[in-house]
């Protein structure tokens, strides 16, 4: 289990290793750095991650959401996945006017007990991002701390960044956004009531709210993976704010999840995005927009022949 120690206060803590960065969609790079530090746990050293909270230090959207790939909560399901010990997590304002300096003396080697830090080689860090990599090592060599920099991810020759991955989210390219973060983007919403318009069309949905920061992708019809209680189910999802049925402000996941009809209000289900099927769009009638949908489950069914689902989670 992973520990938040933003707030604790007491005994210091054993020798640590001690990962540094944002952290924001844990990609295949944050992935690299995060491993690297895993590894010093068999010297007896204690893992902790040093990150900022998500939605304090991230750019806001037209729409006036933190355009976060992951929650909080969910980053700290990745990072107990990944073998964190413990997450310390303070928020951007507590400590942008900290100097290079004051940083790996106050927080590295007071607070953390630090003994290796580990972090990407374009890592910057202080006011005004005043510290580079070659900084850090210079001001962790004063306090005997070992420095380990992390060559940068890359894919198709440029490098995996989380700017470039809100940008194919946004644009639709999940299959690229999927491929930089190394696992398949994905949402994690309780399941509400709705109107039940799914089922008057034959196709029964769950739906589920996009939560205020969460970014948001290219509305219109995707192909999903849903997991229920452990199961991973095929379905086929419309992301937006139903402009033929009723004009949303807050955009709706409706998930139509193939051999599954159970009613499930109010559970958390987590449904990945696998590939864009085509843009939301307003139908003259609820006819043509059956047909449409028969064609999307079509589709979707036509992409699962090829792809390798498993059913049960191991």
């Amino acid at each position: 289990m992973t520990l938040n120690i933003t707030k604790s206060k007491g005994a210091r803590l054993n020798k640590t290793v001690v990962s540094l960065g944002i952290f924001d969609g844990v990609h295949r790079g944050h992935q690299s750095v995060i491993n690297t530090a895993c590894k010093f746990k068999e010297q007896g050293l204690d893992f902790v991650l040093f990150t900022f909270k998500t939605d304090t230090v991230t750019t806001k959207s037209k729409y006036g959401n933190i355009e976060m790939l992951l929650s909080d909560v969910l980053k700290k399901e990745h990072f107990e996945d990944l073998g964190v010990d413990f997450v310390y997590s303070p928020e951007f304002d507590e400590m942008k006017n900290m100097t290079a300096e004051q940083f790996v003396e106050q927080v590295l080697h007071e607070k953390l007990n630090a003994k290796v830090v580990v972090c990407g080689e374009d890592f910057r860090f202080g006011k005004d991002a005043e510290g580079d990599a070659e900084k850090l090592k210079l001001l962790c060599e004063k306090f005997h701390i070992e420095t380990v920099f992390v060559p940068q991810a890359k894919y198709d020759g440029k490098k995996i960044s989380s700017s470039e991955i809100r940008n194919c989210i946004k644009e639709g390219k999940i299959k690229r956004a999927n491929e930089m973060l190394g696992y398949n983007y994905y949402y994690k919403l309780p399941v509400l009531h709705g109107n039940k318009i799914g089922r008057r069309l034959d196709f029964p949905t769950i739906n589920q709210e996009i939560s205020k920061g969460c970014i948001l992708p290219k509305f219109g019809v995707y192909i999903t993976r849903t997991e229920i209680d452990g199961k991973l189910f095929q379905s086929v999802s419309n992301i937006g704010v139903k402009p033929t049925v009723e004009e949303r402000t807050v955009p709706l996941i409706e998930t139509n999840i193939f051999g599954f009809e159970e009613e499930i209000y109010g559970s958390v289900v987590k449904v990945e995005l696998l590939e864009f099927l085509r843009p939301e769009q307003v139908f003259e009638s609820f006819d043509e927009l059956k047909n449409q949908v028969q064609s999307d489950i079509k589709k979707t069914k036509e992409f699962f022949k090829n792809y390798n689902i498993v059913e049960d989670l191991k």
